[in-house]
């Protein structure tokens, strides 16, 4: 599929994947329709009964999967919208990621929980936050958030291929804003693996999901400058590729991590923390962060929604700072 976009990439999967295993199902609230960015649409009509429309009940959508994923189905569950998928938190934290563990490896769970999740959208508080931090405090779940299309194609296929639970994480900005020739571009296919996607001698960049996308961009005017940046792409949240992110920090020795969530308690101090344990002696600067304020949720004015929301900008002036330490 030539220049398809992100929620293209999501969608050639899921039919490819269902095509190939008829144990593998979706579930979710308006999914037979295609869902709220129509990322299953035509897959009812083309998999009678394996496109389930769910109650408005997340913690029954991924409860319902549990069940399933234990008596041997590959259920893929839908939360509409990722703020919204607290409700099943129990079953994530206490069910799912515990399954494998506390069967001494006995029993798996081969279930994925997609997600749209971010800002950017004018969404406000109900359809804006950024859940991972949460989510990648839960060893035994896996979390993927990648940022090119595909990515999203190669890491669907290996969640579904997985025998233990995966969240999925789909940035919503960025299913119509970035496209990839699907035939031509290799994806990443290995869940736990990093990639670095730019290579410079002056400082590095973790980013994922639209983050990343900016951080390239903040790069490119950044090099017109003269500073040239490494930029990471995490894709996997959880595991982390530790051996990926400690060598892109060694050699230029100056560190910026870019995440969208709040910053305290943010997903990005754990990138920080990594790097400063096992890469000290390194380091020419403090390892520096750059995410939004501390506000309770994403607020619903453009005008705020922009100062909440890091972009190529405030990167490219965080990473001029840091340049010149």
């Amino acid at each position: 599929m030539p220049g398809a976009t992100v929620i293209e990439a999501v969608r050639v999967t899921l039919e490819e994947v269902m095509g190939q295993d008829d144990r593998v199902f979706i579930i979710g609230e308006d999914v037979e329709a295609g869902g709220v960015f129509r990322a299953t649409e035509g897959l009812a009509a083309k998999y009678p009964g394996r496109v389930i429309d769910s109650p408005l009940a997340e913690s029954s959508i991924i409860g319902i999967s549990v069940g399933a994923a234990h008596y041997g189905m590959k259920p893929v569950a839908e939360i509409q919208f990722a703020d919204f998928i607290h409700a099943g938190f129990d079953q994530l934290c206490s069910e799912a990621s515990r399954w494998c563990y506390r069967t001494r490896g006995e029993a798996h769970l081969p279930m994925v929980v997609r997600t749209p999740w971010g800002g950017g959208v004018h969404g406000g508080q109900h359809h804006s936050q950024s859940i991972e931090a949460y989510y990648t405090h839960l060893p035994g779940l896996k979390v993927i958030a990648p940022s090119f299309p595909a990515d999203y194609r190669s890491l669907l296929k290996a969640a579904i291929a997985d025998p233990n639970p995966v969240l999925f994480l789909e940035h919503k900005r960025t299913y119509r804003m970035v496209r990839q020739d699907l035939a031509t571009e290799p994806g990443e296919s290995r869940i736990g693996r990093a990639r670095v996607t730019r290579r410079g001698d002056d400082l590095t960049i973790y980013a994922y999901g639209l983050m990343l996308h900016e951080s390239l961009a903040a790069a490119e005017t950044l090099s017109r400058d003269g500073i040239e940046c490494t930029v990471v792409d995490l894709l996997t949240l959880l595991p982390l590729d530790l051996e990926t992110i400690l060598e892109a920090a060694r050699a230029p020795g100056k560190v910026l991590v870019v995440h969208e969530d709040t910053l305290t308690g943010g997903f990005g101090g754990e990138i920080a923390a990594l790097v400063a344990e096992h890469a000290f002696e390194y380091l020419d600067a403090p390892v520096r962060r750059l995410a939004a304020p501390d506000v309770p949720a994403m607020p619903y004015h453009h005008n705020l929604e922009s100062f909440f929301m890091p972009d190529r900008e405030k990167i490219a002036r965080a990473a001029r700072e840091l340049a010149a330490y």
